[in-house]
């Protein structure tokens, strides 16, 4: 890597870092940016899930405020995305990437009509509550295998996992748009987290390659994008951070459909 393949990279991963803290879909930058500069897909998409995990957790940091009374809900929530992790790093290990080229940009696409109708499903929900509907503060079963799946397409690929998350949220639960952020950057971070130890576990094993000096650079940028990130999110009203959810989901699709 020379130093022009490393300044890409690292800018590649301040920008990740910064649209993963406030909406997801950072790895269509770094990934690609990988993919470019020649390394091998698989390579690419490992060495920048373990890059991206820094700057998860700073995003999450930069949310720590929002994530105040949150412990019961991340313990119940973020035990599917650990589960769900696994299942789909071990996918990534053993499966061709076809399958899920023709089914990430449909999830992406439902994910966005989740987030553009959220307000009125969740004034539904509300209703239904008021009129003697039972309210389940975690979001009950079908939030939890929401985001198992989740995990599991964020375990293997992992681009807009953050808009899947947030649309799920979104929808299952009372809260400020904001919090609901802040929970999704801290689902993330157990994803990425997750992952990244079972793909470093494989390489030590010999059974899969990772690019270190493409980790570290993603790392710090992501890191430093994460806080940026969360700072700028933090600030953005609902409307206008509905509004950017889409515009980065439709970008994640364009991508998707290009590759």
């Amino acid at each position: 890597m020379d130093v022009l393949d490393a300044v890409a990279v690292l800018a590649a991963g301040i920008a990740a870092g910064g649209i993963n803290a406030i909406v997801g879909s950072g790895s269509l930058i770094t990934f690609p940016t990988l993919v470019a500069l020649g390394y091998p897909p698989v390579m690419a998409n490992v060495s920048n899930n373990v890059g991206l995990v820094s700057g998860n957790v700073s995003g999450a940091y930069g949310y720590r405020r929002e994530l105040g009374g949150q412990r019961r809900r991340l313990l119940r929530l973020g035990s599917a995305s650990l589960i769900g992790s696994i299942v789909g790093g071990l996918l990534l290990l053993a499966l061709p990437a076809e399958a899920f080229d023709i089914i990430v940009p449909g999830l992406i696409l439902i994910a966005l009509a989740l987030v553009v109708v959220q307000p009125r499903l969740q004034a539904w929900l509300k209703g239904r509550r008021e009129e003697g509907g039972t309210h389940r503060p975690d979001g009950g079963a079908l939030l939890w295998l929401g985001v198992l799946g989740t995990g599991v397409y964020g375990g293997y690929f992992g681009a807009a996992q953050g808009i899947v998350l947030i649309a799920l949220l979104g929808i299952a639960l009372d809260d400020d748009l904001q919090v609901l952020n802040g929970v999704k950057n801290a689902m993330a971070a157990i994803v990425n987290g997750t992952a990244a130890l079972l793909f470093t576990a494989v390489w030590l094993l010999g059974r899969t390659e990772i690019s270190w000096w493409a980790v570290l650079l993603i790392a710090v940028g992501s890191t430093i994008g994460g806080l940026l990130g969360a700072r700028l999110g933090r600030r953005i009203p609902p409307l206008v951070l509905r509004g950017v959810i889409v515009v980065v989901g439709l970008a994640a699709i364009v991508q998707l459909l290009r590759n």
